[in-house]
């Protein structure tokens, strides 16, 4: 009798699980909760293409410094980001590219400088040479959209010169880029 009492036991605690897990039904739509405010999906905006335009006379005529502070204030002359390891141009380098190309022909009297830069990672030859490669890269692409050859030059910093000193990928990407620096302006035309 007590064998029989312990096995019944754990049937005992098996039926009262099975009675106590019941599923329950599923929710018709009749029964589902009103939905009173729609959220929009955020959406991640895209930079726009600055307009070439030409700057107000002080600003021309002024300094290079001042008109380099300009540029950039302005867009005029954006800078292209690089993916880790890699001197190919992105789509979206290619993009602001273009704007800088745009901008450049309107202005043939400009002359620019071309600076690769590397994150901290790898050796100082590896990132001067990867510098080297991007800044190269981007004057090659501004070649193909017609500008002279003879206006742009290059010359890479590698890890030398960082945007942002974290050492972190959100930082990083900030440091593999190629940047642009009005050197000189000389006679158009």
């Amino acid at each position: 009798m007590r064998r029989t009492t312990l096995m019944a036991i754990p049937l005992l605690v098996l039926a009262v699980l099975a009675v106590g897990c019941k599923k329950k039904a599923p929710v018709t739509a009749a029964e589902m909760p009103m939905e009173t405010e729609r959220i929009a999906p955020v959406e991640t905006p895209r930079p726009t293409a600055p307009t070439a335009t030409k700057p107000e006379t002080d600003v021309w005529g002024g300094d290079l410094e001042t008109l380099n502070a300009y540029a950039r204030e302005h867009g005029l002359l954006q800078t292209v980001y690089f993916d880790f390891d890699r001197s190919d141009l992105r789509n979206d380098a290619r993009e602001r590219l273009a704007a800088n190309a745009r901008f450049l022909t309107e202005h043939p009297e400009l002359e620019v400088l071309i600076e690769g830069h590397a994150d901290e990672r790898g050796t100082n030859e590896y990132n001067l040479a990867l510098g080297d490669r991007r800044a190269s890269a981007t004057r090659g692409y501004l070649a193909s959209l017609g500008v002279s050859g003879d206006r742009t030059r290059t010359v890479s910093y590698g890890e030398e010169r960082p945007e942002c000193g974290e050492s972190q990928e959100g930082c990083w990407w900030r440091n593999r880029r190629a940047q642009f620096v009005i050197v000189g302006r000389r006679a158009a035309g």
